[in-house]
C-alpha cells in the first residue's frame, strides 16, 4: 500500500508543479494531462540536480515544489522554444 501511495503522490505532485509551470510560461501549449504530469515530475528531478549542482547530495534526487517549479518552467520553455523553432524550420523549407 505505501507504493501505492508513493505513486500517487508523485502523479499530484508533478501534476501540481507542471501545472504552475505551465501558467508562467507565457503561451499556449498544446500538452495532455499525462505530459503536464510528466513534466512536473521532470521538472523535479531537474529541480533536484539544481539542488545537488549547489548543495551536494545525489544528482537524482526529487526537490520540494518550488525547485520542481522552477525546474519544470525551465523545461517546459525549452520545450517551447524547440516546438517554435522546428515550426520556424518546417515553414522554410
Amino acid at each position: 500500500m505505501n507504493v501505492l501511495l508513493a505513486i500517487v503522490s508523485w502523479i499530484l505532485f508533478g501534476l501540481a508543479a507542471g501545472a504552475v509551470a505551465r501558467f508562467l510560461v507565457p503561451g499556449r501549449q498544446a500538452m495532455t494531462t499525462f505530459q503536464t504530469i510528466g513534466l512536473g515530475i521532470v521538472g523535479s528531478l531537474a529541480g533536484g540536480f539544481v539542488a545537488w549542482v549547489f548543495a551536494g547530495g545525489s544528482p537524482l534526487q526529487a526537490s520540494g515544489f518550488i525547485l520542481s517549479v522552477v525546474g519544470a518552467t525551465a523545461v517546459l520553455a525549452i520545450f517551447v522554444y524547440r516546438q517554435k523553432r522546428t515550426a520556424m524550420t518546417k515553414a522554410k523549407a
